[in-house]
């Protein structure tokens, strides 16, 4: 059955990702493991006990579920869609979450994340990349053959609309390949740099069999000035009332989208603020809000609940995610080693933040906040420097848990993460696919 431009996406189909077979090959799980992940969570198993080995990626479930509802909520409070970066966690079970939430579409950025889309059941997925090659193209067109199959890609010129247009007059499906023209800014990512060449390229997918022009969007998430992401934000309106005005538009609802997690305020404001004469589908793509982080995304919505006039339900976001290590050596005075490095935890977007600490065995009864003065001083692949203050308890043998910062670095280093609860028993694992 066809999707409607607004409808609902079926929930995921997780079966073969429950039966998947797990033993101590698996970075996380315990020496001699042999289990199905769907049994992970009945193991009895808990971090602060000394139950898992450590570097371990835990993702605390009661706020995972907490920030999924909040962006679903937040979305259908001021009349927008979320399109969430599957691309940050690569997990069909999140992304299950996410659609049970209320997201309008997977977005994702290789055709291989495509196909992983598609094997577990996302009925409408949106490419966020111009594919050109004829590996990526033909992938795409043969996505188009399931029935009921929904596909956006991004175009900014028209030499890569004709190799798309190439292609459809090859395969002549059913579904039609939904385009959204990419409107991008001096020094940026792809996208067309001036109104006049997004139009052109806008003209050229109308005028093409088997290409749908389907609305315009851009990606915000590498300009930090509120200003120029309102003029890029501004600059996709302007050109979407260009091509309406044209009539280049076909029936659906034309898609007005952005991409970053770090100002889709803005994206929502400006999206509220046009005005057309067709339906529009307000979409955002923001991918890191489901685990957010406890640096660059913490401090960015600490400014959108100041100076946001959108709607906020009540609570918000919350890091999610933390690496737990354990103090291994403590070698020189203002120096501790810890057993978790750049194989472990991202680190492109500052080091990570050490939250909490525990001794295992010892007389605490949960983790306590890290005393001031312990500042991450460098990674090596397998081993964080920790800088230590004179005065700290951290002996050899406990255990710290780190913040992190851009979840996707962290996500695409386990093929496996601890879903854990607020004491940090283990209720469950999620596989990734990168």
């Amino acid at each position: 059955m066809a999707l409607t431009a607004s409808a609902s996406l079926p929930r995921l189909s997780l079966g073969e990702i429950e039966d998947l077979h797990l033993d101590g090959t698996s970075k996380g799980l315990p020496f001699g493991a042999s289990l199905r992940l769907s049994d992970v969570g009945k193991q009895g198993w808990n971090v602060l006990a000394g139950d898992m080995p450590l570097p371990l990626a835990v993702i605390r479930e009661s706020v995972l579920k907490a920030n999924s509802a909040w962006m679903g909520a937040f979305t259908a409070a001021n009349d927008l869609l979320i399109a969430p970066h599957g691309k940050t966690t690569m997990a069909p079970q999140l992304f299950d979450l996410q659609i049970a939430d209320g997201a309008w579409a997977i977005t994702v950025a290789t055709v291989q994340q495509l196909a992983v889309c598609r094997r577990y059941g996302v009925k409408r997925v949106i490419l966020a990349n111009q594919p050109v090659g004829r590996q990526e193209i033909t992938a795409c067109f043969e996505a188009l053959r399931e029935p009921g199959f929904e596909l956006y890609c991004l175009a900014d010129s028209t030499a890569g609309v004709a190799l798309l247009a190439e292609a459809a007059a090859r395969h002549r499906n059913a579904n039609p390949l939904r385009i959204l023209v990419e409107i991008g800014f001096m020094g940026g990512r792809t996208g067309a740099r001036s109104r006049e060449e997004a139009l052109a390229v806008a003209r050229v997918i109308a005028a093409s069999p088997g290409l749908r022009l389907s609305g315009f969007e851009c990606f915000e998430g590498l300009l930090s000035e509120p200003k120029a992401v309102d003029r890029l934000l501004d600059e996709v309106v302007a050109t979407a009332a260009a091509a309406e005005a044209e009539g280049l538009l076909g029936p659906e609802s034309m898609v007005l989208s952005a991409g970053g997690t770090s100002l889709f305020d803005r994206a929502g404001e400006c999206f509220n603020a046009a005005s057309f004469t067709r339906p529009i589908l307000k979409l955002l793509r923001s991918g890191c809000y489901l685990t957010h982080d406890s640096t660059t995304y913490t401090a960015s919505f600490r400014r959108i609940t100041m100076e946001t006039s959108l709607a906020l339900p009540p609570g918000g976001l919350e890091p999610a995610l933390e690496v737990w290590a354990y103090v291994q050596s403590r070698p020189e005075r203002g120096r501790s080693l810890l057993t978790v490095g750049k194989r472990d935890i991202s680190f492109d977007s500052g080091f990570p933040v050490p939250l909490r600490w525990y001794r295992p065995g010892g007389a605490m009864v949960r983790p306590e906040p890290m005393p001031a003065g312990h500042t991450v001083l460098a990674l090596n692949d397998q081993h964080c420097h920790l800088g230590t203050p004179l005065e700290s308890p951290l002996q050899v043998g406990d255990i710290v848990a780190f913040g992190i910062g851009h979840p996707c670095t962290t996500f695409d280093k386990w093929g496996l993460l601890m879903l854990v609860d607020d004491d940090y028993r283990v209720t469950g694992a999620i596989r990734t696919f990168f």
